[in-house]
């Protein structure tokens, strides 16, 4: 098991952070009053860390140099062994395209997070607790938040796992709100791989939560773990990330 960050995105609306940085490497605590600096990204080694990952692939794209220039100081910080997976795609297409390039690692088995999610090592531990035969790929659902139109909705339940996933749906059916780190055993590598490249080949706009419920389409369990009452973010925008630098000094 390996850490798997999504970290090819451009981030535009966190401007001018982004002019020269992806979005992960936007800092979200500061190194005023002579502390260190740190991105959601070293929040994110930090977590894979914390429980135990000795590896994680990093998948760039969008100002990919600035990731190459950290590689080997975010690996002495963390002690985490870093690969770096490129995107040729990031500033064209979405995610679901981003995720099959790490189609390779994905056969090690993984705890996948969003390059810009703010969260505590907490949600690694659930769901490597959550590791159970026929259980292959589990999500983090946050079942606290109140939500809105623009979260990544999930409807499931214990008996069938998971079945819609998506942002277009009424706040008021879902059961919660996929956070964006997901723990994908090496036995659905195969079948995870093929459903992101059905879903960039039918829409390259579209998120690798489509890919996810491609598996659910094809008739493959697809399960949710609950987070419990935990502080997160994902950071898409200015008012975003003075929340993450709120949450991240707790962390």
């Amino acid at each position: 098991m390996i850490g798997l960050v999504l970290a090819a995105g451009a981030g535009r609306r966190l401007r001018p952070y982004t002019d020269t940085l992806p979005k992960a490497l936007v800092p979200v605590v500061t190194a005023e009053g002579g502390g260190e600096e740190k991105t959601v990204l070293d929040l994110t080694l930090a977590n894979f860390a914390e429980v135990g990952l000795a590896e994680a692939a990093i998948v760039v794209g969008y100002r990919k140099e600035a990731v190459y220039e950290r590689r080997e100081a975010l690996e002495r910080r963390y002690g985490v062994r870093l690969t770096l997976v490129e995107n040729d795609k990031a500033e064209e297409w979405n995610n679901a395209y981003s995720l099959w390039c790490a189609r390779d690692v994905l056969t090690e088995g993984v705890i996948l997070a969003n390059g810009d999610t703010v969260h505590p090592a907490s949600v690694e531990k659930t769901l490597l607790a959550e590791r159970a035969p026929g259980r292959h790929v589990v999500l983090a659902l946050d079942t606290v938040k109140t939500l809105a139109d623009e979260e990544m909705k999930v409807v499931a339940d214990a008996a069938t796992g998971v079945r819609r996933i998506t942002k277009l749906m009424d706040p008021a059916e879902a059961t919660g709100e996929y956070i964006g780190v997901t723990l994908i055993e090496p036995e659905a590598a195969a079948d995870l791989a093929d459903a992101l490249r059905t879903t960039f080949e039918r829409d390259p706009q579209l998120y690798y939560e489509d890919g996810y419920q491609e598996l659910v389409d094809r008739g493959i369990r697809v399960d949710t773990v609950p987070i419990g009452d935990v502080s997160w973010v994902e950071i898409d925008n200015h008012d975003d990330l003075a929340r993450g630098r709120e949450i991240a000094c707790r962390y």
